[in-house]
């Protein structure tokens, strides 16, 4: 079922969430390493559809990363993808205004933020959501993160002022030319230079065709190989601190 909000007759907010068993993109990557072209463009088009309609109602995520998008089993197909943990939103009003939970802080995970999310929190719109998914699908091209660092600032530092190194230099093979460009379009720090919306990054990824397509018995395959191995590799340490959501 979808999540339901409300309160008790006695006054008592609650929220009730989906349960959802599967893997998040952060134990795809570690039990399997990087991820084919193809499953990650597939992985990118949900993801982007369900910001779509999110941004379509006012609502920006804040806190795109792989920890918090999800594959599971629903209706007995692999990979039906689930965005996770809206607790960051930010509501932007009817006349283009924004109600921030708390104003002027930051508030993401350092390796997923958007320049603009450090610099001038406030003023975030759905573009900070498309740059923080092309770092996701960086991440899963790569497996690496685009920036790496020993503390918060230098992180931050990198998503303000370096230039991404494209994925196939980092894999040192190839990487389709059309949709690594659209993953370094997305990190770029201009919200102007990104997809002017989650819809038109939905046809972009949809017209760089990518081929072999990841087909339902790819998607099998893998949940076969590696789905066992999920319980065991739930069980090992917390994700260190570049990966975890902060406010400052």
């Amino acid at each position: 079922s979808r999540n339901r909000s409300g309160r008790t007759p006695d006054g008592v907010f609650y929220y009730a969430m989906e349960l959802i068993d599967g893997a998040t993109l952060v134990d795809v990557v570690e039990l399997s390493g990087p991820v084919p072209a193809a499953r990650v463009a597939r992985i990118l088009r949900d993801v982007a559809s369900a910001l779509a309609e999110a941004h379509g109602a006012g609502v920006v995520h804040r806190d795109i990363k792989p920890a918090n998008i999800m594959l599971c089993e629903r209706g007995g197909l692999p990979d039906v993808v689930k965005v996770l943990d809206f607790g960051l939103v930010k509501q932007l009003d009817a006349h283009g205004g924004e109600a921030v939970t708390q104003a002027n802080s930051i508030t993401g995970t350092p390796q997923y933020m958007a320049p603009e999310a450090i610099t001038a929190p406030d003023s975030v719109d759905g573009r900070a959501d498309l740059y923080a998914l092309g770092a996701v699908g960086y991440f899963l091209l790569t497996g690496q993160h685009v920036f790496g660092g020993t503390s918060v600032v230098e992180v931050c530092s990198h998503h303000l002022h370096s230039a991404p190194v494209p994925p196939s230099e980092r894999l040192d093979g190839p990487v389709p030319a059309e949709f690594e460009r659209l993953i370094l379009d997305c990190l770029a720090k201009d919200p102007s230079g990104r997809p002017g919306s989650a819809a038109e990054l939905r046809a972009r990824i949809e017209a760089c065709a990518l081929t072999p397509a990841w087909s339902e018995q790819d998607a099998r395959r893998w949940w076969d190989e590696y789905g066992p191995l999920l319980s065991k590799q739930r069980k090992q340490a917390a994700r260190p601190i570049s990966d975890q959501t902060v406010a400052i």
